[in-house]
């Protein structure tokens, strides 16, 4: 069954709606989905999405693994998919994967589900998610062990995170203020002012005849000098305009708020992390425990009670990826030397094959592989062997 097929249909009489612990709520809306159309959302969000997407999946099930960082689904590849599954966590809080299996019930595909919003559903005493979409296509019927999911914000409901009312009206206070900035510019780019005629008591039509021919020659697109002639029978007086916009601090601010939502700032954001330790903290507290938490709901949703260590799913990131060219020479006489790293896995840093000998541990001694005798050995036991 491909991912656009809707599930087989469920008997009307044996479907109701999901009652969680606590709460009746079934119907689960996404509070705020356009706070993707927001540039300073997206510049959030886009850092977390592109160093999240680098993880690479280890599985013992090589299929498995093929899929996941090969083709998860016939629209991405395993960069794309993990993008894509980030940034509908960051946005709605709670991002939902279909686990697509063959009739054997063999694994053939993931597929990010792109819903609007969702609605679960009970039937023979099984959770089942309807999910909703944007445009005019169908709603759909998944099966809640076949779902994946990764949620944050994560205290109200026990199957979706909460929504982003928390940050809608900091972004919408962006927004005003962005807007005020813009009518600002258009304000006092224009020429405003009071026109006033020498000529004493004239009708209203003349009056506004006299206004209209004014701002026709000098107040539209063609007057692009600004400049305006009057002759002495008219008097105009400017008027200065002064409107008020938010502050650099205030708009600092407000941008600094919404980084702290997201967790980030501007370095982050403007990719100036010059620092390797500011670099790794935010790497482990923004981006690998969304990799733990994906990592263990596959290894859940795919192998079910047969999980164990030889049959678990591991998204793993590569550490060194932070690491500055200078350590990473430094790695050799720190590591390598002293066998905590093979000569193979250290050229690897440098993107380098693998040459003779290199998967082969060595110490500092002589640099020898760490089973070969040392020098002298050999000797010292035949002064032995002639003592006796």
């Amino acid at each position: 069954m491909s991912f656009i097929d809707i599930f087989r249909p469920l008997r009307r009489s044996q479907v109701q709606r999901w009652r969680e612990l606590g709460t009746y709520q079934a119907t689960f809306s996404v509070f705020g989905t356009d706070i993707y159309n927001s540039s300073i959302v997206r510049s959030c969000v886009r850092p977390l999405a592109e160093l999240s997407s680098k993880a690479e999946a280890k599985c013992n099930d090589p299929n498995i693994e093929r899929i996941l960082n090969d083709r998860p689904n016939i629209y991405m590849n395993g960069k794309a998919f993990l993008s894509k599954v980030r940034t509908r966590l960051e946005i709605l809080n709670a991002a939902f994967i279909y686990i697509e299996r063959d009739t054997r019930a063999k694994v053939t595909g993931f597929y990010p589900v792109p819903y609007s919003y969702f609605e679960a559903l009970e039937y023979n005493n099984g959770l089942f998610i309807k999910f909703y979409f944007p445009t005019d296509v169908d709603p759909i019927v998944l099966p809640w062990a076949d779902l994946a999911v990764v949620r944050k914000d994560y205290m109200k409901s026990d199957i979706g995170g909460d929504d982003n009312q928390s940050i809608i009206e900091v972004l919408e206070l962006m927004s005003t203020a962005n807007q005020g900035l813009v009518n600002s510019i258009k304000a006092t780019a224009n020429l405003r002012g009071i026109l006033k005629s020498t000529k004493a008591m004239l009708a209203p039509e003349a009056i506004k005849e006299q206004k209209d021919k004014f701002v026709s020659d000098y107040m539209g697109l063609e007057n692009a000098g600004g400049i305006a002639s009057l002759d002495a029978t008219q008097d105009f007086t400017p008027i200065k305009m002064e409107p008020s916009t938010a502050t650099f601090e205030q708009m600092k601010e407000i941008r600094e708020n919404i980084y702290r939502y997201f967790g980030v700032n501007d370095d982050i954001v403007m990719a100036k992390i010059t620092k390797t330790e500011e670099f790794e903290n935010f790497y482990i507290m923004r981006v690998e425990p969304f990799l733990v938490d994906l990592s263990r709901e596959l290894t859940s949703k795919v192998y079910g009670k047969k999980a164990d260590d030889d049959h678990k799913i591991v998204y793993q990131s590569d550490h060194f990826a932070f690491v500055t060219l200078d350590k990473k020479i430094q790695l050799f006489s720190t590591v390598v030397l002293y066998g905590g790293m093979t000569i193979d896995e250290w050229r690897s840093l440098f993107n380098l094959d693998h040459i003779e000998g290199g998967d082969v541990p060595v110490r500092r001694l002589d640099a020898a592989p760490l089973d070969a005798p040392v020098a002298g050995d050999d000797d010292k036991d035949g002064d032995d062997d002639d003592k006796d």
